[in-house]
Formats: C-alpha cells, sequence, structure tokens
C-alpha cells in the first residue's frame, strides 16, 4: 500500500475513534463532525492537525465543533455591510440560544455544537458568553486608550477565546484557568494587533490606542502609507516587547490545564512566541504584511509536543 494511502486510512482510523470515544453514534451527526473537520481543516489546518495529534481522542470532536462554531459566528461578523451583519448575527444568536435550550436545531451544520455542549455543560456556558459579547466587534471604532483597549479583551477576546479553551481546561472550578487565559490572550491579542496591522488598516481598523501613537509621535497616516519611520519601528517594537511580557505572563495557564491537554496548550502558547519572533525579525515588514512562524520550527514544536502527548497516554 502507498504510504500516502497508508496516512489517510491512518487518519480516518483516528478520526473514527475519536468520534467513538466522545459519545457520537448516530450516523447523521458523525457525518456533520466530519463535515466541520474538513471545514476546520481547510481554514486553520494547523488546529486541526495540532488537535488530532495532541489531544486524547474522546476531546478532539467537542474542540473541532467549537471551532468550527467560531469560524461561523466569525465570517458573520466580518462579512457584508454593518446592517446586514447585525442583522446575520442576531438570528444566528437567537438560533444557537434556542438549539442550546432545547437541545435540538433544525440547522445541520449547528448540531455537533448542541451535542459537544451537552456533554462539556461549560461549552455551553461560554458560547453563550460569547454570544453575548459579539456585538463588541461589530461596535468597533478603535482605541483611545489603553483601558479602553483592556475592555476590548475583557468583553471580546477573552469570551471568545474561552469557547475552545474552556474544553482544554480543568473540570470544576476554572476561575485560576480563566484568569491565565485572560492574561495570554491580551498578550496573543496584542500580538495579533502588532502582526496584522496591514491588513486591518486595510479595511479602515485601527488597533493601536491613539494615546499610544500620540507618544511616539505617529500618525494613522504614517501606517497607512507604510512609512518605515524610527518613530514607527520604535513603536513597533513596543508593542511587541508588551505583548511579549504579557505572554511570559501568560504561560501559567500550561501547569493549570489537565496533564493529558498540556501538549496542545503548550504547542497553542508557543506558537505565539515564535509569531513574535519572525514579527521582529523585520518591523518595517508589518507595515504591509503578516509574520508567520518559521515552518521547520513549527513542525519542531508539534514533533515534540507529540511525543510528550504519546509519552501521557503510555
Amino acid at each position: 500500500m502507498p504510504s500516502d494511502t497508508k496516512g489517510t486510512v491512518g487518519q480516518v482510523g483516528r478520526w473514527e475513534r475519536a468520534l467513538d470515544a466522545a459519545g457520537v453514534r448516530e450516523p447523521g451527526l458523525r457525518a456533520e463532525y466530519g463535515r466541520q473537520r474538513e471545514q476546520v481543516t481547510r481554514y486553520r489546518r494547523e488546529v486541526a492537525v495540532a488537535a488530532g495529534l495532541l489531544l486524547p481522542e474522546r476531546t478532539v470532536p467537542h474542540v473541532i465543533a467549537a471551532a468550527a462554531f467560531m469560524h461561523r459566528t466569525d465570517t458573520l461578523l466580518d462579512s457584508g455591510p454593518e446592517a446586514g451583519r447585525r442583522e446575520a448575527a442576531a438570528r444566528w444568536r437567537r438560533e444557537v440560544t434556542d438549539g442550546l435550550a432545547d437541545g435540538r436545531t433544525d440547522d445541520p451544520g449547528l448540531r455537533p455544537l448542541l451535542h459537544s455542549a451537552a456533554a462539556h455543560p461549560v461549552l455551553r456556558e461560554r458560547v453563550l458568553e460569547y454570544l453575548a459579547a459579539a456585538d463588541a466587534d461589530l461596535d468597533f471604532t478603535g482605541f483611545d486608550t489603553e483601558e479602553d483597549y483592556q475592555r476590548y479583551v475583557d468583553g471580546y477576546s477573552l469570551p471568545g477565546f474561552m469557547v475552545v479553551a474552556a474544553l482544554l481546561g480543568p473540570p470544576g472550578d476554572q476561575r485560576a484557568y480563566r484568569a491565565a487565559c485572560r492574561t495570554f490572550i491580551d498578550g496573543s491579542q496584542r500580538l495579533d494587533f502588532v502582526n496584522d496591522l496591514a491588513e486591518d488598516l486595510a479595511e479602515g481598523r485601527l488597533t493601536i490606542p491613539a494615546r499610544t501613537l500620540e507618544r511616539h509621535g505617529v500618525t494613522r497616516a504614517d501606517l497607512e502609507q507604510a512609512r518605515d519611520r524610527p518613530a514607527v519601528r520604535a513603536l513597533l517594537g513596543e508593542l511587541l516587547d508588551t505583548a511579549e511580557r504579557t505572554l511570559a505572563e501568560g504561560r501559567a495557564v500550561i501547569g493549570l490545564a489537565p496533564a493529558a491537554h498540556r501538549p496542545m496548550v503548550r504547542c497553542v502558547v508557543e506558537v505565539e512566541t515564535l509569531t513574535s519572533a519572525a514579527a521582529r525579525a523585520d518591523l518595517g515588514a508589518l507595515l504591509h504584511r503578516s509574520a508567520g512562524p518559521a515552518k521547520p520550527a513549527a513542525l519542531r514544536l508539534l514533533a515534540r509536543e507529540y511525543l510528550r502527548a504519546r509519552r501521557h497516554r503510555r
């Protein structure tokens, strides 16, 4: 049998075992989970691959369902004119809320989320929290101060992150874990805003607080016109410094996750470290495009955590 065929068969076998372990028995529901896995693989392949390799089989389908829900919600929030997005978001909020309350839905694409939320009630809580906060992104007009940014993290970034992160956290009381997640997502969001600066500006979004720009003597026009000035580089460097300090504090989240989930959580944390290093390597390039982790380093990280996950399973 050719090696690529063996790999495909192995992946299918792992996925079928994961569905069994997660208690997904009904054929139609298994097919829906499978479609969502394909979707997540298309738009966030690294998430699907890492989950399949690093997490216990019983957890993988639930993480896939949560990731697919987030992607669908983000797409609704980001697509089309603002008025249409608000109407679509409101309809989606009602549909998901009603489905979670009733335990059923006519939307096949929503069935995996309802099944996973029934198996993990914490997911239900985090989904409702995120839906209640989702308008914060539609209302975004920029930040005046650091305090405005912190309110955005509390009101939108953290609820969104916790939809998936709650599935990786400890059973029962997650307050300490959530606090560590809050620190981590603060650093991660800061990094995203620096790394995605060019893309956000192209869409009319300025995600750096106005007071921070003023302190550095940098204008919005400097950034929009990609003026690679010393003041602009100093601004970007400072933003990365802050992101890296916060991400370092956020590493505490690894030790608060169950041992079986730590390879995945550690991988999530370390990818941000690699991304920040790539961004810092050429600050001027951030005015034109996002940076990404070097592939060899990312593959080494995944291989290392895979070995840790295998040792834990033994």
